[in-house]
């Protein structure tokens, strides 16, 4: 177990443990950082990690980079956020969970290790990071009734030294990324895209959506929402879903389902 968190640690621990009186598993040793995941691995004898992706340092993707593949091991990638999927199955990732861990998930993901061990999972990557994707495209509830003090028309943002005010017009999109709200806005230039300027905020995606306007705008993933009227392109992407292209560039990924609602929505 890879994670430099000890809380984390101690959880899949305990997660695990059915497995280990099972016999299904051994937990032989853990790593806080990736620099001592590598050291521990490089050693040998383990025949599966369960490597966190973000962490100071080197993050569960240097790790890999690092291990020679003679000692490189069947890989479980465990994190915050869903956005490494792809990359984590570039990489020949087993599988991909996303915190808080599910034990059903976690028990599928030590299937599958044991199915590839044995020769039995014969599933394409195509078609295992459709099941993923499947999974992580979790639907959300019902769009609230609109708030009593009326829909959000300007948002108070940090800056630098000072408290900005952003017009809602100019909302392209709110994200969860590494467990922390970012707001994609057209404007200054300041990190991200030319004509694109990214705001950390420290509020919940869910306390926002439940302010804005839901005629103007959509969760179009468990963890992004966007202004539909900003919206440039729909290039599609895997498995049915569609990468949308917002003003000044920004990009999101929509889910299977949002897709397919998004396009009827926009359809004539």
């Amino acid at each position: 177990m890879v994670d430099d968190e000890a809380p984390a640690r101690e959880r899949l621990a305990r997660l695990l443990m059915p497995l280990v009186e099972a016999g299904r598993i051994q937990v032989v040793g853990e790593a806080t950082d990736g620099e001592e995941a590598v050291g521990v691995i490089s050693d040998g004898g383990i025949d599966l990690a369960f490597l966190d992706v973000q962490m100071p340092g080197l993050d569960g993707f240097a790790v890999l980079e690092r291990l020679p593949p003679e000692t490189r091991p069947a890989v479980v990638f465990v994190t915050a956020f869903d956005q490494h999927a792809l990359r984590a199955f570039d990489v020949a990732a087993v599988d991909y969970l996303v915190k808080p861990v599910e034990q059903e998930r976690l028990v599928e993901a030590v299937s599958r290790v044991e199915r590839l061990g044995a020769g039995e999972d014969g599933r394409s990557r195509e078609e295992r990071l459709a099941d993923l994707l499947d999974y992580l495209d979790r639907p959300r509830g019902e769009q609230a009734a609109a708030p009593a003090e009326g829909y959000l028309k300007q948002l108070t943002v940090p800056g630098r030294d000072r408290l900005l005010v952003v017009s809602v017009d100019d909302l392209l999109a709110a994200e969860i990324q590494e467990g922390i709200t970012r707001l994609y806005t057209l404007g200054h230039a300041d990190g991200g895209r030319a004509g694109v300027q990214r705001h950390l905020v420290g509020y919940a995606l869910e306390a926002l959506e439940s302010r804005l306007d839901p005629s103007a705008f959509m969760r179009v993933h468990r963890a992004a929402l966007v202004q539909i009227g900003h919206i440039r392109e729909m290039v599609p992407w895997f498995s049915g879903r569609y990468k949308l292209v917002l003003s000044g560039g920004h990009e999101v990924i929509a889910s299977r389902a949002r897709s397919r609602e998004l396009r009827d929505r926009r359809s004539l």
